[in-house]
């Protein structure tokens, strides 16, 4: 691949970026090294969209941004025809307000069950006990559970997930570091899960997982075996505004652009990626 600026296809959708304020009427609450540092709003992001060719996007609400929901909500009321959502919801959530969230255009909970390295990386959000009490509502209005989950992780708690009446998105290519190798039997495993249909997994989050750094290319054998196992439950994302990183660290758009490019070399699955499994997944 050269150095040429890529632009996805027409009806691409990026099915994983956050939204953040304005501040003065949608203040960001405390996320740990996720805090934003400055308001990134909707327009921001179809700014970025403009320059990459995306049309429909997944707002991913911020763990940090409310459990209303608020800064979120307000984009797809706005723009209904381009967004969908994933919320930050507790059980204790209303009928009625889990109706109002449905026909605004969420379509999923966001749920932290990630650990790094063996340590937690957040504590906030919906947790799996949330989601066990929330799982028959949900399941009623048609929404999935997308879980911020490691492989291994996931291996143990997939018993427990599959219980409940609900499929799964797996966040960030199951936020395996790339060290640990896509061979190993757990993500393996994942990828097994993918082929039952009961599963999706977001191709995203490469400059969360690599050990060595941009351009992330520890990072493509895992994005390959996903594609290879099961195409049809892959959608992409790109993580927008990537809070977390220092200005040195920040990834460019077109690197991890660059990156799937590479991995998906078939423009025939790289569409099926980008515009036709999203629309079937959200609904769009």
């Amino acid at each position: 691949m050269t150095d040429t600026q890529i632009r996805l296809p027409d009806g691409s959708c990026d099915c994983h970026f956050h939204i953040y304020g304005p501040f003065e009427r949608f203040p960001a609450g405390s996320e740990g090294r996720f805090t934003p540092a400055r308001p990134f709003t909707i327009e921001d992001t179809f700014a970025l969209w403009d320059r990459i060719g995306v049309t429909r996007g997944v707002i991913v609400h911020a763990v940090g941004a409310g459990e209303d929901n608020a800064v979120t909500f307000d984009a797809l009321r706005r723009f209904p025809d381009r967004l969908r959502a994933t919320a930050i919801l507790r059980p204790d959530v209303s009928d009625r307000r889990l109706d109002e969230l449905t026909d605004a255009g969420f379509k999923a909970v966001r749920v932290t069950m990630i650990r790094q390295d063996g340590k937690p990386v957040s504590t906030l959000g919906t947790s799996f006990d949330d989601l066990v009490e929330l799982a028959p509502r949900l399941a009623e209005r048609g929404w999935h559970a997308q879980i911020w989950i490691e492989s291994s992780d996931l291996a143990a708690a997939a018993e427990g997930l599959e219980r409940l009446p609900l499929t799964y998105v797996i966040d960030h290519m199951c936020r395996t570091m790339a060290d640990k190798g896509h061979r190993h039997p757990d993500y393996v495993a994942f990828t097994e899960r993918l082929k039952t249909g009961r599963y999706w997994v977001k191709i995203s989050g490469a400059d969360r997982n690599t050990r060595t750094g941009r351009p992330y290319r520890d990072t493509a054998p895992f994005m390959q075996a996903i594609v290879e196992a099961a195409p049809d439950q892959v959608v992409w994302g790109s993580d927008w505004p990537h809070v977390g990183h220092t200005d040195e660290s920040r990834p460019n758009i077109q690197d991890l652009l660059r990156l799937f490019w590479d991995c998906v070399p078939d423009e025939a699955v790289r569409r099926k990626i980008l515009v036709e499994n999203p629309t079937r997944l959200y609904g769009f």
